[in-house]
This record gives structure tokens, sequence and C-alpha cells, in this order.
């Protein structure tokens, strides 16, 4: 047969099998992409924009990089509270509410360039190993840290650590030029919630609650039963600048002062079935008359608190309006170790009170902005400039009026102290020279200094030195010229903070707060009021009605 006429036989076979082929190659990408549009299609959206990214986008995207991108602009558009934590800060962020964290327990500074320790824990890794108070850090496992810019944050992490691991640590001690090492086992460090608990005046103590963590009730109790030994039978507690933190911390510490059946606050949500928080009558100072401290920072916890004991008119909040937060949040930990913490509920207070402030979904700004627009509006320096709602209002357990909606309005308003405040102290507070200066005062006075048995015996020393006067001299070496008729304004504010923060590297919080706090005008009016037994509501309104 020869090849045309082979040729004439096949041809028609070959066209045929390629249609068919044709026909089944076509078939299968038309499938394929039918079956790739309806995975696509099915399940969420964004699921299906990530898998066509993945699949289709020209270059090779890191996924992972990508979803960490977009998942907190997922929770901007939710309310202000709502927040994804990536796993490298979450242990970060929990670790103040925790408790604890894994460290080598030293507080430092940054003084020229040099890792100065400025705190030592008592019976911590650092105490054992044998750091002393201004020391200085030079080499951390045998990298040079000293005479670099250098972050702190990136100091911390580098010092912290994970639990029994060790660090190497290049220390210089006064004069001596050679530095010798220490090799520090990394423990747990506390991280105290309870700054400072002391007996402000005859039969008074002063408690200051920082954040409400997870060891907030129990160092409470503690302060509470170290000032009932020391005869006080009043309490005022500072909750001013205290952002909140566990709920359950703010139950366990309103309880101690109600009596069993009172309502101390309740929380309900979409998914959030209502939940009742009652006292139950265990508490330890349900006779004890307390007053509350507020701020505008005063947020969550704090307003729990704040809300609990106005409402059941047990005692006075003093101060300014707080922050106005009333969402719940539950944390939920994610398998890559990240979080998210979620609102899940809105809390009121015993009358009913939701003291949320406005806010709209996906504008976090204007939110934040909020506490600024409250101090240009004048609410820090007159209660008269604060406007509140009168649809909102509510009756405590005694009748008296109060109101829902951005925050708890104090019944004693005590206006933000600008007495000594001008720009000269502005500028040595801002510049960190102020601070600077006394650590370098400590420093050079630290032995004579650490001989004194307590931090009032150091005041009345301090007392007596040209401390204001040699400072300004030293503020001039820093770049910020003497201006005579700012500091004789400001003098006895630069005194005192100075004074603090010179005890505070001896004696820590429980000589800082005393001193730093002693002319500040909201104790004052606490212990004013402690003093002549009108530290209820009752007493109050009838001194109004006089």
């Amino acid at each position: 047969m020869d090849k045309n006429k082979r040729m004439t036989i096949w041809l028609p076979v070959i066209i045929a099998a390629s249609i068919a082929l044709g026909i089944f190659i076509g078939n299968y990408y038309w499938l394929s992409n039918q079956g790739r549009k309806r995975h696509f299609l099915s399940g969420n959206k964004i699921d299906a924009i990530l898998d066509i990214i993945e699949e289709q986008y020209v270059d090779t995207v890191n996924m992972s990089e990508l979803i960490e991108g977009a998942v907190p602009k997922i929770f901007s558009e939710l309310d202000p509270h709502s927040v994804y934590i990536s796993a490298e800060d979450a242990s970060a962020v929990s670790e103040d509410l925790e408790g604890s964290f894994s460290g080598i327990g030293v507080s430092f500074n940054m003084q020229t360039d040099t890792i100065l320790v400025t705190g030592v824990v008592p019976g911590g890794p650092s105490e054992k190993a044998g750091l002393k108070l201004f020391d200085r850090i030079v080499t951390i496992n045998d990298s040079v840290y000293a005479g670099m810019k250098m972050n702190p944050d990136n100091v911390k992490k580098v010092l912290r650590g994970a639990k029994n691991s060790t660090v190497k640590l290049g220390i210089k001690r006064n004069d001596n030029p050679e530095l010798f090492y220490v090799e520090v086992t990394r423990g747990d460090v506390p991280v105290n919630t309870v700054d400072v608990s002391y007996v402000v005046s005859e039969g008074i103590g002063y408690i200051k609650v920082s954040k409400f963590g997870r060891t907030t009730y129990n160092e409470f109790i503690t302060a509470i039963a170290k000032l009932k030994q020391q005869n006080c039978q009043s309490f005022i507690i500072d909750l001013r600048g205290n952002t909140g933190g566990y709920m359950d911390a703010a139950i366990n510490m309103v309880n101690e002062f109600m009596p069993e059946g009172r309502l101390i606050v309740y929380a309900e949500g979409k998914a959030f079935p209502r939940f009742d928080s009652y006292a139950n009558g265990t508490g330890t100072c349900k006779e004890n008359p307390v007053v509350i401290l507020t701020d505008e920072i005063s947020a969550s916890a704090s307003e729990i608190v704040s809300g609990a004991i106005q409402d059941n008119d047990r005692g006075l909040i003093i101060g300014r309006r707080t922050y106005g937060k009333g969402l719940v949040q539950s944390p939920i930990k994610l398998n890559d170790g990240s979080e998210i913490r979620l609102t899940v509920a809105r809390y009121y207070t015993p009358s009913g009170r939701c003291i949320q402030k406005q806010y709209k979904l996906g504008e976090a700004e204007d939110y934040d902005q909020d506490i600024y627009n409250r101090y240009m509006h004048g609410e820090f320096d007159s209660a008269d400039s604060i406007k509140l709602d009168a649809s909102l209002q509510y009756q405590t357990v005694g009748g008296r009026t109060v109101y829902g909606g951005g925050g708890i309005m104090p019944d004693i308003f005590i206006p933000r102290d600008t007495s000594g405040i001008t720009s000269y102290f502005s500028n040595i507070i801002n510049s960190g020279v102020l601070y600077l200066y006394a650590l370098d005062y400590s420093d050079k006075n630290k032995e004579k200094f650490s001989s004194f048995k307590d931090y009032k015996e150091l005041w009345a020393y301090l007392k007596q030195q040209p401390l204001v006067s040699n400072f300004t001299n030293y503020a001039v070496t820093q770049g910020i010229r003497k201006r005579p008729n700012l500091i004789a304004i400001s003098y006895k504010l630069i005194e005192i903070q100075l004074q603090a923060y010179i005890i505070r590297n001896f004696f820590e919080d429980d000589g800082f707060y005393p001193v730093f706090l002693s002319d500040d005008i909201t104790i004052k009016k606490a212990v004013e009021v402690l003093k002549s037994g009108k530290a209820y509501p009752i007493a109050l309104d009838t001194e109004k009605s006089l």
C-alpha cells in the first residue's frame, strides 16, 4: 500500500482522536476550573480571597505575613477594645496581669548609654547572684551593651527569658575599672498590682492599686490586714491611672466592703447569658468607711469598683470623671500562640447603668481623641464643663440620681492641680532631666543614703539640702537654662519630686509614694471627708441641704 493510500485511511482516525483528546482536555480544564470556582465561592470570602492569592498571584507571597497584616485591620472595624495580639507580643501583654514573669529581677535606667541598676528585687535571681543597687551592666552574654544608643525594650527582652535559663552579665561597680562577671539564673519575678499601702493620717489607710491582675485581690487583702494592724479603720483606695484588668479581681475587692446580697455588677451580651455578681457577706471591711479616688484614666475594672460603691451608697467617689469603658473582653488563644481579645458583653453597675462612652464601629481614632477633647473642653478643671445625659438617669439604693454613659461622675469633683506647673517644670519633666539628676545624686551618695533606717530619716536629711539649687545648676549643663521666676513658682513641686525620686532609689515605692503624694489635693480632701465622718453619701446630701 503506498504512502498516500495509508494517509487516506488513517487521517480520519487521527482527526477523530485529536478532536476527542481536545474535548477531553477541554472538559478536564473546564471541570477543574468549575471545581476551583466552587471552591473559591464556598465558605467565606476571606478564605476564598486568600486561596486565590496563594494559587494565582503573579509572585510568591508569604501568606503568614499577609494574614498577620490583615487580621488587625479586621479588628479595627469592630469596637475600640476588641484587639488582635500577635504571638510575639501575647506573653508580654499578659504578664503585667498574670502576677509574674521570668527574668533576672532588676529594674534599670539607661543613663548616659549605660544600663544602671536602679532596683534589685529582694530574694530575686539578681540579688542571689550578688548584684547591687547602682551596678552598671556593661555586657550581656559577652556582647557589649554600653556606649551605644539602646532601646530599653530591647534590653528588657535580652534580660528576660525562659525560667531556669542563665544569662552572663559583665558588671562595673563603683570606680573599679575592671569588670567582674556573674551568671544569673532567671526565675519568677513578681509583678505587684498594689503599689503601696501606708497610714496617710491617724486611723486612715491609703492603698494604691495600679491595675487589676491575677494577684490583686490577695495583695489587697494583705494591705488591708497590715493597715488594720496599724489601727486604720477608714480606707482610701486610689484607682487614679488604673486602666482596669480582670473583672473577678474588681468584684472580689468590692465584696470586702459590701453586706450580703448587694448587687456588685452584672453583664450580658448576644452570646453571653446575663451574669449577676452579688456580695456574699464574707467581706472584712463591711463597717469601715471607704473613699475611692478616680480620674479620667480610671477605666473598666476601676469603674466596676467605683460604680458598685456609688450605686450602693457605700462610700464616696472623689476626683474626676472616669474613662467610660463598659465593655467586657474575652481572651481567646489561637493555635500559633497569638490571641484575640473580643468584646463579648457589656457590664452594668447595680443601678442598671452602662457607663460605656459612645463609639462608632471602625472609628477608634475618634474614640481615642475623646480624652483630649475632654481636656480641651475644660472638664479636668471644672465640673460645670461636664455635660451629663439627662436621658440616662438612674437611682442609687438610697435614691440619689446618677448618670450612665461616658464614665462615672465623682460625688466630689476635684480639678487637676496646676499649682506650680510652669513651662520650666514641664521642660525638666518631659526631658527626663529631673529623674536623671535624682539618679546621679543617689549614685554619688549611695553609701550614706543606704545607711538610713527608713525613708522618713532620709527625707528629713534631704529637706536640709539645697536640692533645687543644685538641680537647676545641673539642668543648665543639660541645656535647660535657668528661669528664676518660673523656678520660684515651681520650687515646692520640684523639691518634692526630687526628694521622692531619690528616696525611691533606696526605699522603693514604700518610700516614694508617701513623699510624692504628700501634697496631693485629692488625698487631702479624702482625709478631710473621712475625719469629719462624711464618707457616706447620706452625710454628703445632708451637708448640701443645710
